[in-house]
């Protein structure tokens, strides 16, 4: 069973684009994630690629290349995701100099963190903020 030891997350969201690669430079330009592996077939598209952040990582792949994960995602809407991120401020200045859509402004919550949302350019929604539930016990 997969744990939280050994530097590998358990969890992995995974996004399908229509424009996998412009995804990829917004996602690593704008909101600071860094490439882990980038595979791609013979007619360009991104079979898969992987981003990390901090020591959590998204999936990403191109919209319309076959097999049943593209078919099973085909009519699935826009999804939000969120990262933990350690100076919130800092990486919402970052992301409004790349050009980002922010939707919500750094924001302190009622529940202690500080974050703040955006929106990709294919409309997924993205969080930036300091909180990071306990997990395990």
């Amino acid at each position: 069973m997969a744990g939280t030891s050994g530097g590998r997350p358990s969890i992995y969201p995974t996004l399908l684009y229509a424009d996998a690669k412009a995804a990829i430079r917004q996602l690593t330009e704008a909101f600071g994630f860094s490439q882990l592996s980038v595979y791609e077939g013979e007619d360009g598209s991104v079979l898969h690629a992987e981003l990390v952040q901090g020591n959590g990582a998204v999936m990403v792949g191109s919209k319309g290349r076959g097999g049943l994960f593209d078919a099973a995602m085909k009519d699935a809407g826009t999804t939000g995701v969120y990262v933990a991120v350690a100076d919130v401020d800092a990486h919402h200045r970052h992301a409004v100099e790349q050009g980002a859509e922010i939707l919500m402004p750094p924001t302190d919550q009622d529940y202690g963190a500080r974050d703040y949302m955006a929106r990709d350019i294919e409309g997924n929604i993205w969080s930036f903020g300091t909180y990071t539930p306990e997990i395990g016990g």
